[in-house]
């Protein structure tokens, strides 16, 4: 196993829980009828656009109008966007607290809309423990390609061989790998820690 002496974390599902259907299963009550809703109208490959780079409100336009019948549902979703954020993953908060408290250099990469990222923010006082985060609707690319590792890498300053790179989705680690850095696949907090502990990362000692 290489060694690994700084981490980069993906956001979404790995730090914090996020989940469409918990804003929207308030909303549409019919379990079919939001099935229906979060499959062909607001979709996770709509969402995507936002963290490419459009403007939430933009994205939003457009599908009202593409889906009138909808347009309440629709316009909720940026107001009440936060509500499809129901808690970080359990374990990860202290985990990244111990991390940063044991001196690891502590980094992000993630796949955010600029405007949900600025509404989110403020809300997780846990970033204030990360170096720099790299956020796709900021830079207008977004992981897997390979152009958002390499700004991250040239912007972190961080040698990518001795980096972990944290994702729950493996095509972003594939990515990552791909640009020199080492990945782990995120399932849980449990799993991650006895990872971080065989790369002795959770017995370093701060001078």
């Amino acid at each position: 196993m290489q060694p690994v002496d700084t981490i980069i974390f993906d956001v979404g599902n790995v730090l914090f829980r996020w989940d469409i259907r918990c804003l929207y299963a308030k909303l549409i009550d019919d379990e079919a009828e939001l099935d229906h809703f979060l499959t062909n109208v607001l979709t996770l490959d709509w969402h995507d656009q936002h963290d490419a780079g459009r403007p939430i409100a933009d994205i939003v336009d457009e599908l009202a109008a593409a889906h009138p019948q909808h347009d309440a549902l629709i316009r909720a979703y940026e107001p009440r966007w936060l509500e499809t954020i129901p808690g970080p993953v359990p374990g990860m908060i202290d985990l990244v607290e111990r991390l940063a408290l044991l001196g690891v250099p502590i980094f992000g990469i993630t796949n955010f809309g600029s405007d949900l990222w600025r509404k989110f923010r403020p809300t997780a006082p846990v970033f204030d423990l990360f170096q720099d985060i790299v956020v796709s609707g900021d830079e207008k690319m977004t992981k897997p390609g390979a152009a958002i590792y390499h700004l991250a890498i040239d912007r972190f300053g961080i040698e990518p061989a001795r980096t972990l790179f944290i994702d729950d989705r493996e095509a972003n680690i594939h990515g990552a790998i791909a640009c020199g850095l080492q990945g782990h696949l995120f399932r849980d907090a449990q799993t991650l820690h006895a990872d971080l502990s065989a790369r002795g990362l959770l017995d370093i000692v701060t001078t």
